[in-house]
């Protein structure tokens, strides 16, 4: 079914959608914030492929003029928010209920956001769709060399996760706790694996941290194959 900007599961509206893809990566750390967080939304799927992409439709332009996913619509606060970190902290400073994902204490808060930028910023931005596509479409780029590409960025943000939580590190990235740090991670992580990323050898303790998460109730919800719009 083509984007409508509408939610599509039933009669009644929640209050809280979110429009995003199934295996985006960005999509993906929401929804794990949201599942923490114990909240209900209506999800709306908007693919990336169909017709040439949902995203430039003139229903999602109106919603999110970035023309990209996430998008969160929170209906009884009338605000639509676009940008992963963004809607996560927003999610943890609204919503009592759940999981608290950011620090309390300035220092370890500065640290846990400095940490998910690492990846948020620095790494998924350059392996995402519409970076693979101008490197196929407009500098012809074969398959083998967008992988590589991936796999470039993907191992260097890894690495440099790898050394910072090495001091850090307990189950999960900051101690026993799940934090943004981890729900930023674990897509990473997933995505490194789709492209043929050995990360049990390269990152060790990476990958223990994403086991972990994954033998958690959440994580499993929000997994990518169990959205409605996997293919």
């Amino acid at each position: 079914m083509p984007y409508s900007g509408k939610e599509r599961s039933g009669d009644s509206v929640m209050n809280l959608q979110l429009h995003g893809y199934w295996r985006s990566s960005a999509s993906y750390r929401v929804r794990i914030a949201l599942s923490l967080k114990e909240l209900e939304y209506e999800y709306v799927p908007v693919s990336l492929i169909n017709d040439g992409g949902e995203q430039y439709s003139d229903d999602y332009l109106n919603l999110n003029p970035s023309q990209m996913v996430p998008t969160l619509v929170d209906l009884d606060a009338d605000i639509q928010l676009n940008q992963s970190l963004a809607i996560i902290e927003y999610l943890d400073e609204r919503f009592d209920t759940g999981l608290k994902l950011i620090p309390t204490h300035r220092i370890e808060r500065a640290r846990a956001r400095a940490l998910a930028q690492d990846l948020a910023c620095d790494v998924q931005p350059l392996c995402n769709l519409r970076v693979l596509n101008q490197l196929k479409d407009k500098y012809d780029a074969q398959q083998d060399k967008v992988v590589a590409w991936n796999q470039h960025w993907i191992r260097l943000g890894l690495s440099v996760m790898e050394r910072k939580l090495k001091r850090r590190a307990g189950k999960f990235c900051l101690g026993f706790d799940v934090s943004i740090v981890d729900v930023v991670l674990v897509p990473q992580i997933y995505s490194a694996l789709r492209f043929d990323i050995d990360v049990a050898e390269e990152f060790p303790l990476l990958y223990k941290i994403y086991e972990h998460c994954n033998d958690l109730e959440p994580f499993l919800k929000a997994l990518p194959e169990h959205q409605v719009d996997a293919r």
